[in-house]
């Protein structure tokens, strides 16, 4: 792809990107929600057309291009949408076999993580030259993310990937591409080098914006006070200063970044839920049950950060609604603590009106202000918070990309007072730049936060204990992230944490509700230790003057 240049609604807005793919290659797409990433993969992928620019493909190169949204084209069965992109029969059924899907399955019946899966198998099946991949670990759970990386892994064509996944990236990607302000930068190594770079590109640019502003003012002094000015032989000063403002014009742009906060209400009591030996079953169309949690007991105080993690169906949402008392279970008991006010953010976007404004979607009861930490604020201002800018303000939520609809959903969650904070799913479509202030916002919170999410590096940076879902119903809590769950789990079990479904477990006995330490609780043990040295040379000190003979006789 070269000075690829793409107009949307009257906005600019990819400028001049080029790109060469190369046989192996291993890249990864970054930029921010709206950037033009999606759209410059389905130019690549002879999807769209560019309004500018040249776009050349190797002749007999195949491609496989994965969607966000999959689009079952009418497909009866999901053989037959896995076929559709000239895939053989059976290396189709065996792609769907290893995703767990039936292949006479109606796509219209499969919920978003299969449905991602039979996308998948589709241009996995296909064994392309180039895969170009748009988010493909949105709605996977972790054990089928870990099965792609495997798979990726040992692909032998050249791939791009679209991800917000850090673990996933860095897992994969041997290059970058970053499409900032409607041009791509390359990086020939790894993600794990990408955010260091990039960051000293912007510094960089921070330090040539001043210089340039000081040009800048320098020069238009000059063009005042001169009549001179106006004279032939300095009509190239003038142009050179035209040329500076420009050129700090599209310095500005990558300035803006995301400035997400929480309006905390009322401290909750310190006891948040306990649950007590909690079984719940779900009847079965064909007459069985499933044991969606089994006999699971735990404490959650004021202040903790709990991530919820486990494979798609394993029972999540379930184990929230029961935590939250908005779903009672069949045996135990649940204890909710006093002066609760919980705000909940899910994954599905069904809640936001295509047709309404983003202006109508915050000041539902019309007016212009937004209540945020007790104060009002003005509808544009506080959408800048959220990078979405003036204009964008009076335009329908039909017209936001995926990430920017997400965006939205957490600015109008995140203006509620709340002191319990539940976030399903939070993670899927934000770029890394909103991630990364969510990520300080959940950190910061001074209440507590139920976190259901398959994003292992946003786990380990947030959560103080991990639940973890491992089928048949069973329930285990793990102090720690992500990380600290894995190396918890394969020393109880003696080998490594495997991808694949393990045969169910005998069944456990009744489990013991965890007692764990607040967060004021865990500091003052932590400060303790801290003193410990100090105690310990007072306590030396006072044995000694005990010890003096003649401490009784004064």
């Amino acid at each position: 792809l070269r000075d690829i240049r793409v107009v949307f609604a009257d906005q600019v807005l990819i400028a001049a990107a080029s790109f060469a793919l190369a046989p192996g290659d291993r890249l990864c797409l970054v930029g921010r929600n709206g950037s033009g990433k999606s759209t410059l993969l389905r130019i690549a992928a002879s999807l769209t057309e560019p309004d500018g620019g040249e776009v050349f493909r190797q002749p007999g190169t195949r491609i496989a291009y994965l969607e966000q949204v999959p689009n079952f084209g009418g497909a009866k069965r999901v053989i037959d949408y896995a076929m559709a992109g000239g895939a053989e029969e059976h290396k189709a059924a065996a792609a769907l076999d290893e995703l767990g899907l039936s292949p006479l399955a109606d796509p219209a019946t499969l919920s978003g993580g299969e449905g991602r899966k039979a996308a998948l198998a589709r241009v996995l099946a296909e064994e392309p030259d180039v895969l170009l991949l748009d988010e493909p670990t949105n709605h996977l759970d972790l054990p089928s993310i870990e099965w792609l990386e495997e798979r990726l892994s040992q692909f032998r064509g050249a791939f791009v990937l679209i991800s917000h996944d850090r673990a996933f990236l860095r897992r994969l990607a041997a290059g970058c591409l970053w499409l900032d302000r409607g041009a791509i930068r390359r990086l020939d190594k790894g993600f794990g080098v990408f955010e260091e770079w990039s960051e000293k590109i912007l510094a960089e640019e921070e330090v040539t914006q001043r210089k340039l502003d000081k040009l800048i003012e320098q020069e238009t002094q000059w063009s005042r006070e001169g009549i001179s000015a106006r004279r032939t032989r300095n009509q190239g000063r003038l142009r050179r200063l035209h040329s500076m403002r420009a050129e700090r014009a599209a310095l500005v742009q990558q300035t803006g970044r995301a400035d997400l906060a929480v309006e905390t209400g009322q401290a909750s009591g310190s006891l948040v839920v306990e649950a007590k030996h909690v079984t719940k079953v779900w009847p079965q169309p064909d007459g069985t049950e499933r044991v969606a949690i089994r006999d699971f007991s735990t404490r959650i105080m004021r202040g903790d950060k709990i991530g919820v993690i486990g494979p798609n169906g394993a029972g999540k949402t379930t184990l929230l609604k029961i935590l939250t008392g908005t779903l009672a279970p069949d045996s135990g008991t649940v204890r909710l603590g006093t002066n609760l006010t919980p705000v909940y953010v899910d994954q599905s976007r069904s809640s936001l009106d295509p047709e309404a404004t983003l202006w109508d979607t915050l000041c539902e009861g019309g007016g212009d202000q937004v209540i945020v930490r007790g104060r009002p604020r003005h509808v544009v201002s506080y959408l800048r918070d959220f990078l979405f800018r003036e204009s964008q303000a009076r335009q329908p939520v039909k017209a936001l990309s995926g990430g920017e609809q997400c965006r939205l959903l957490l600015a109008r969650a995140l203006a509620k007072p709340s002191n319990l904070l539940i976030l399903d799913e939070p993670t899927n479509d934000l770029d890394m730049d909103t991630l990364d202030l969510l990520q300080e916002v959940v950190s910061d919170y001074d209440g507590t936060v139920l976190l259901v999410s398959h994003d292992r590096d946003f786990l380990d940076r947030i959560v103080t204990s991990v639940i973890a879902l491992e089928g048949d119903g069973r329930a285990q809590e793990y102090p720690g992230g992500y990380s600290d769950y894995l190396r918890q789990k394969k020393a109880t079990s003696g080998s490594p944490v495997s991808a694949k479904p393990s045969a169910p477990a005998p069944k456990p006995e009744r489990a013991k509700a965890p007692t764990k330490l607040g967060h004021k609780d865990q500091r003052a043990l932590e400060e303790l230790q801290a003193r410990m040295p100090e105690l310990e040379q007072e306590i030396a000190a006072l044995e000694k003057a005990l010890a003096d003979p003649d401490l009784y006789a004064r």
